[in-house]
């Protein structure tokens, strides 16, 4: 199973957060998924607080992924 979001909290200039992520969560044997998207945080933000509010929405919107492992992260700069 494969899902993909996009989140965005906050306006950027080009229509994409400043931040590009890919979130991949595993329980093992029965379900997986990855979700990737555009986030631009608040200038406070820690990666983990990026890390959570994604988990977050992810687990409202599926709660079956409720207890999933965390089996990638990537939090980068949306610049080339």
């Amino acid at each position: 199973m494969s899902s993909q979001t996009e989140h965005t909290t906050a306006p950027a200039a080009t229509g994409q957060g400043s931040h590009h992520y890919v979130l991949t969560l595993d329980i093992p044997g029965r379900l997986s998924g990855c979700w990737l998207g555009t986030v631009t945080p608040s200038p406070t933000a820690t990666r983990h607080d990026v890390l959570s509010d994604l988990l977050g929405q992810i687990r409202a919107d599926k709660p079956e992924f409720a207890r999933a492992n965390i089996a990638f992260f990537s939090l980068e700069s949306n610049r080339l």
